[in-house]
């Protein structure tokens, strides 16, 4: 703001003193005209014949001249040498410090000079000046009319409005700050609010949130901190929640084995009971910190490699794998015939942890079905079994981190509750979900629902 006020009263004080020059260039062409056409075509009012006489010519001409307030109107008559030329002049005072009817020395430049016109630079003050020679027939001229002008209050006066502007401009300029401090203070208060209720957060108390009034772009942000403190307060809720499911889960086993090993005798029989157990303990603890460090990669954008894979053989390659969990009836149910972009380890191992939990939640011959199907861009791998199915209510928990649906079978197992956690995971890193329904006649299909198949090579579709 205070350079482009700056920049308005140079320009204008610029603008004004060009006009005050082009000004002063017409009044000295506008007088001298006048004279030149006068001395053509005039003529001496006694005689009524044309001027034969310089100093005649220049009295009558000035006699009838109103010369401006900083205008000298005079005429030269006689030679440069000596005490330089007689003046003929109007009696006119002028508000300068040295007119040039009072300086000898600039009439006898103005009048030697061979310019018709020019500028004297004095230190009493500028002289703009305008000549025109005047002579007899066959003769060196003698006489001049000389117009001058003095252009110091002129620019004085474009001084004084450029002062003006600069005060206005001051004016205006504190004026605006001020009214500027107030609106951006305003604007900004909310976005204070947030980095104050930023610095105030911390892991014990998230609870904190940002008041949102209106609907503009600050309201928008307030929204968008709100919502992500929502997320983050979510956040340390379920880290808080693992860390004590975990810490329940792993203190467990230490429990078991520490007991077993405390009232453990020397009978051989005994020790060699003890040993199974601790060492079925060990197993379950190591399974689950295994599961942990699992989950835990997940959060790395490196947990998934994609690449291309044939779903038909994947499916087939499960299907074989699986039927090593238990004596059931497994079945390899419809296969897509598609390639898609999978990690086929991430995939196996999910599918592999589905029919697991297939196995634990059924009986021997019961049956679980392995499949895999392309519904547009959408594939589809699922493992379905024949046992008692999962309850409504349990639909969301089992997919948690140590929760396990005990309404399904009505007995709890012997895992940790990491198993369908893991599936989901899997399932999240390749963009997509995992999706649980009833199978008809009896049980529950639970299937990765993954993203963009690509038809094989060769399939005109």
């Amino acid at each position: 703001m205070a350079v482009a006020l700056a920049s308005v009263a140079m320009t204008t004080r610029s603008y004004l003193l060009r006009d005050v020059d082009n000004r002063v260039n017409r009044l000295l062409t506008q007088e001298t005209g006048e004279f030149a056409n006068f001395e053509e075509r005039g003529g001496d009012p006694q005689t009524g014949r044309p001027f034969t006489d310089a100093d005649r010519l220049l009295t009558v001409f000035l006699e009838r001249q109103y010369p401006d307030a900083d205008e000298e109107l005079i005429g030269l008559v006689g030679r440069a040498g000596g005490g330089g030329p007689r003046q003929i002049r109007q009696p006119h005072d002028l508000p300068v410090a040295l007119p040039l009817h009072r300086d000898p020395e600039a009439r006898r430049r103005v009048f030697v000079s061979p310019e018709s016109s020019g500028v004297l630079r004095r230190p009493q003050g500028e002289i703009r000046w305008a000549k025109v020679t005047v002579a007899q027939p066959g003769r060196e001229p003698d006489a001049a009319f000389v117009v001058a002008f003095h252009p110091e209050r002129e620019r004085a006066r474009v001084n004084t409005v450029f002062r003006t502007l600069l005060v206005i401009s001051g004016v205006a300029l504190l004026l605006t700050t001020g009214i500027a401090w107030a609106v951006a203070g305003r604007i900004l208060r909310p976005v204070r609010v947030v980095r104050t209720a930023a610095a105030q957060l911390t892991e014990q108390d998230l609870t904190r949130r940002i008041p949102v009034h209106g609907h503009d772009d600050i309201a928008a942000l307030a929204e968008t901190f709100n919502g992500m403190l929502d997320r983050l307060e979510r956040a340390f809720a379920a880290q808080r929640e693992f860390v004590d499911d975990a810490g329940h889960e792993l203190r467990t086993p230490i429990t078991i084995v520490r007991g077993h090993l405390e009232v453990m005798g020397d009978d051989p029989a005994e020790r060699e009971e003890t040993v199974r157990l601790v060492t079925d303990e060990l197993d379950r603890m190591s399974r689950i910190v295994e599961d942990l460090l699992l989950l835990a990669r997940a959060e790395r954008p490196d947990f998934v490699t994609p690449e291309p894979v044939q779903v038909a053989e994947l499916t087939a390659d499960v299907y074989v794998k699986a039927r090593t969990l238990g004596e059931r009836d497994w079945r390899l149910d419809s296969v897509a015939d598609v390639e898609a972009e999978l990690d086929p380890q991430r995939i196996t191992q999910a599918m592999v942890q589905l029919a697991q939990n297939a196995v634990q939640h059924t009986t021997t011959g019961q049956t679980i079905r392995i499949g895999s199907r392309a519904d547009g861009p959408h594939l589809e791998l699922y493992v379905a079994d024949s046992g008692p199915g999962v309850q409504p209510q349990d639909t969301e928990v089992i997919f948690e981190r140590f929760r396990r649906g005990t309404a399904r079978r009505g007995a709890r197992g012997s895992g940790a509750g990491l198993g369908l956690s893991i599936v989901k995971a899997i399932a999240e890193g390749h963009r997509g979900r995992v999706r649980l329904h009833g199978t008809p006649g009896g049980g529950a299909t639970f299937a990765l629902v993954l993203h963009a198949p690509r038809a094989p090579e060769g399939d005109p579709t």
